[in-house]
This record gives C-alpha cells, sequence and structure tokens, in this order.
C-alpha cells in the first residue's frame, strides 16, 4: 500500500497542493472546485512564478500595487487569462491603481477605503469584487475591521453599490485557527456573503474544511520568502 505523505513528496509543490484539497474536499464532502486557490507570489520574481504557470495555476496572489505593477505586465500579455488578487494593506491613496491592476481585493477594512475604492470603481468603469478583511483575533497590530464594526461597514459598502462578495482573516500566530475560521464562516453567514478567503500554507486544510472558498497559499509552493 502507498504511503500518503510519500506520494505526496513525489509532486511538485503545486500538484501536492492541489491533492490536498482534493483529499481534504473528500473529508469534507465538498467538491475541490469549491475552492479557489490563490498562490501568494508577493517578493518572488517573476521567474519563480513561470513554472506554476506552466502546470496551470492561474490565480495569483500579491501584497503591494507596485510590486505587482512592476512583475506582473509581461506576464499578463503572454498568459492573458491569469487573475491577480490584491491580498495586502491597501492604502486609500492607491485605490485607483488597485481597481486598474487587480481581479479582486481581499483587504477592504474601513470607510475611507471604502469611499476611495467606489470613486475609483467609478472612475474607471471596473467592478472588482472586495473581501472586507475582519481582524478577527482583536490584534491591535493587525489590520482589519473590528468584528464589532462589521456590520456597519458592510451596510456602507452595499449603500455605495460596491461588490462585496465576501470577508477575509488572517487569525493569531501560534494558536490553533479553527475556531477563528469557524468564527469567520458565521460572519458572513450572518451577512449573507457566499465567499470566505481565509487559510495560509500551514492550516489551508483547515481554512476548507470550515468552509473557505479561497485559500492563499505563498511558502508551501514557493519556498520561504526572498
Amino acid at each position: 500500500m502507498t504511503d500518503p505523505e510519500a506520494a505526496l513528496a513525489t509532486l511538485s509543490p503545486l500538484a501536492a497542493i492541489r491533492e490536498r484539497i482534493s483529499r481534504t474536499a473528500t473529508i469534507a464532502r465538498r467538491k475541490a472546485g469549491d475552492v479557489t486557490l490563490i498562490a501568494i507570489s508577493k517578493t518572488q520574481p517573476a521567474e519563480a512564478v513561470l513554472p506554476l504557470i506552466a502546470q496551470g495555476q492561474r490565480v495569483f496572489g500579491e501584497n503591494r500595487v507596485q510590486e505587482a505593477e512592476a512583475k506582473w505586465p509581461a506576464l499578463l500579455e503572454a498568459h492573458p487569462d491569469i487573475r491577480l488578487h490584491l491580498v495586502g494593506q491597501l492604502q486609500s491613496n492607491k485605490a485607483e491603481e488597485a481597481v486598474r491592476r487587480f481581479d479582486c481585493i481581499h483587504s477592504l477594512d474601513r470607510p475611507s477605503l471604502l469611499t476611495a475604492l467606489a470613486r475609483a470603481m467609478d472612475k474607471t468603469g471596473r467592478r472588482v469584487p472586495l473581501f472586507v478583511q475582519v481582524n478577527i483575533g482583536d490584534e491591535p497590530q493587525k489590520g482589519g475591521c473590528a468584528i464589532a464594526d462589521l456590520p456597519a461597514l458592510l451596510s456602507e459598502a452595499r449603500g455605495a453599490d460596491l461588490p462585496v462578495i465576501g470577508l477575509m482573516c488572517v487569525p493569531p500566530a501560534g494558536i490553533e485557527a479553527a475556531p477563528f475560521f469557524a468564527l469567520l464562516a458565521k460572519l458572513a453567514d450572518d451577512q449573507g456573503l457566499p465567499s470566505r478567503s481565509m487559510g495560509m500554507s500551514d492550516d489551508f486544510e483547515t481554512a476548507f474544511m470550515l468552509g473557505a472558498t479561497h485559500v492563499r497559499v505563498g511558502s508551501a509552493l514557493f519556498g520561504a520568502r526572498v
């Protein structure tokens, strides 16, 4: 009988992640296609991205508008079906560049950014799907909307006709992530939002089990950041 872990070790990093998603889907009684794998390519050079593109990966995540503008134009010209997600904090003065460059933004977290994004979408004519980032662990050093402020921010976003599709979180480091994923899923359910961006290299399987629709995997695909 083949050892499942040994079998994974023979695969490329991307193939191994896909296999782990498939196995988790079976356990969770979900389909592997229920989750979007976002390859977090922040700080990685373009040449590190090319092998994943060659293996069919088409969704990538960047932390900074400037880095995406430097790295991706040539890659997008060669592979126009690639979709870019902004997963890092976004300054309001970069909202227009973000709306022009990205196909999804995961970091709406405050009214001032909401206003800037609404203005940018009106100006560009692009309706970029948004996730509200929730400070799920109430950590002062992290960005994200406080849980108590979430209903008001979502109400304002809906009033501005912004295409908010879900919630995003980064759980506190060093402790079990599952309760935080479960809480984010409940908050999304309570607000009638279908999408949940949660789970990274160390915990994406747990996130998928608890309802993630988007997982953000970097180091498991690319190795340590450069």
